[in-house]
């Protein structure tokens, strides 16, 4: 699956393609295309639930850079926000708006995207999804309904101590 380019969510689950006509309609990443962005998280893999979020990754080489272009690309969307993201390394600037019914995060790091975490959970998710069928899906959807994050849900199926952010990498 190639996660780098949306098309393949014109043929996924109703939200799929409704995300699909969001992202295109206002053109989010056409907008950001400079940045290398990638659409990742529990959309693309099907395990959303009601309040899932659209996460847009990108790169970028100059911060200052990148928070102009956001704000000046988004700061009209309803509920904007931008801030930096210290505790994570290289630095992360991260900024916040509502599309139509969707909450997106737009993320930005000095790092490829496809080095970044969000992209590396992903195809790490995606093969575990791949491989574990439909049930595992459904509990995992399950734990998340129950307000478990992401990673520690797919951790804790899988008997995974430890940092499960880390240690979901070793399925990439």
């Amino acid at each position: 699956m190639d996660f780098r380019t949306i098309d393949y969510l014109k043929q996924g689950n109703e939200r799929q393609q409704r995300v699909y006509q969001v992202l295109t309609d206002h053109r989010v990443l056409e907008r950001l295309s400079a940045y290398h962005p990638i659409l990742v998280g529990t959309i693309p893999l099907g395990i959303d639930i009601e309040m899932s979020d659209l996460d847009v990754i990108c790169s970028f080489t100059d911060p200052t850079e990148f928070r102009d272009t956001l704000t000046r690309l988004f700061h009209s969307e309803k509920d904007f926000k931008i801030w930096a993201n210290n505790r994570l390394d290289p630095e992360a600037l991260v900024a916040r708006f509502e599309l139509e019914s969707f909450e997106v995060e737009v993320f930005g790091q000095n790092l490829p995207t496809v080095q970044q975490m969000g992209y590396r959970h992903l195809r790490a998710e995606y093969n575990l999804l791949q491989e574990r069928g439909e049930d595992f899906r459904q509990q995992i959807i399950a734990l998340k309904k129950r307000g478990i994050k992401t990673e520690p849900a797919f951790a804790q199926l899988l008997g995974l101590t430890g940092n499960p952010y880390l240690e979901l990498l070793k399925f990439e």
